[in-house]
């Protein structure tokens, strides 16, 4: 048995290490290639205008995915919904779509000629290619993670803790404020950083639904395929921006997520 637990810890050891030079390897090679030929000034112009975007546009679809999916969440976690398995399904339906059809579906609801659509463009809002159908788009693909990692968390908070605080005169409000969300913070954080994450990658879904307009829904990603059609070499410094900042913001995140609860209210 002790030989087989050796081969076995080994063989594990060398998929691990495969696997971890398959996801960080292709990575590494981009930051060297495009730092190494990032001149003065090519952060500028468009892709300055699309950082800026993408950052803004991430930070509102993060937001309504907070919003609207944490009670959603907190719903579903506690059994307060008919029919759980099957709206389970619907709010993981948009991660198994490919994203190019997630697009077309959003134009489909939302287009001018859509059901929906067709109402708002009576009283002239207009969503398809705006900054708006960016935000909906990346809304889309990326609450539907948000929404699974909390309702776990909010699943995985012991019931005779929140059972004790409501026995001692707490409000439901105050329950999941105070006892629920506290407890959960590690699932919503990371929940928050993937939902982030897939919204600041998205594409199929924005350059279907909102196109690939310059300063009004050109974000990161489509930029550097606007910019692929010119050459390797000119994708290079919005592709190493669009990593750097996700890796920035993403350790921040974890920071702040990995600080005492305490310590984060003091902050506020």
């Amino acid at each position: 048995m002790p030989g087989s637990d050796r081969i076995a810890t080994s063989v594990a050891v060398v998929l691990a290490v495969l696997l971890l030079l398959l996801l960080g390897l292709p990575v590494l090679a981009l930051l060297l290639r495009g730092i190494g030929s990032f001149e003065a000034g090519s952060w500028q112009g468009p892709v300055l205008d699309a950082l800026v975007l993408s950052l803004i546009t991430t930070a509102i679809s993060l937001s309504l995915s907070v919003i609207m999916g944490t009670p959603l969440a907190w719903l579903l976690a506690h059994g307060r919904l008919p029919a759980p398995r099957w709206l389970e399904a619907i709010i993981d339906l948009p991660i198994v779509l490919p994203p190019a059809v997630a697009g077309l579906a959003l134009l489909l609801l939302l287009g001018r000629n859509g059901p929906i659509g067709a109402w708002l463009s009576d009283a002239g809002l207009q969503l398809p290619f705006t900054t708006l159908a960016v935000i909906l788009a990346q809304t889309f693909v990326s609450a539907p993670f948000y929404v699974r990692a909390t309702r776990t968390g909010f699943a995985s908070v012991p019931a005779e803790s929140e059972d004790a605080a409501r026995v001692d005169g707490a409000s439901e409000l105050a329950v999941v404020r105070h006892v629920s969300v506290p407890l959960a913070v590690g699932a919503i954080s990371a929940g928050a950083i993937t939902a982030w994450a897939r919204a600041l990658g998205e594409f199929g879904a924005t350059i279907m639904f909102a196109g690939n307009v310059l300063g009004r829904t050109q974000t990161l990603p489509l930029l550097v395929y606007a910019e692929f059609q010119a050459g390797l070499e000119a994708a290079l410094p919005a592709a190493v921006i669009l990593v750097v900042t996700a890796i920035v913001v993403l350790v921040g995140v974890r920071l702040i997520a990995a600080r005492p609860i305490g310590e984060l209210r003091s902050l506020g």
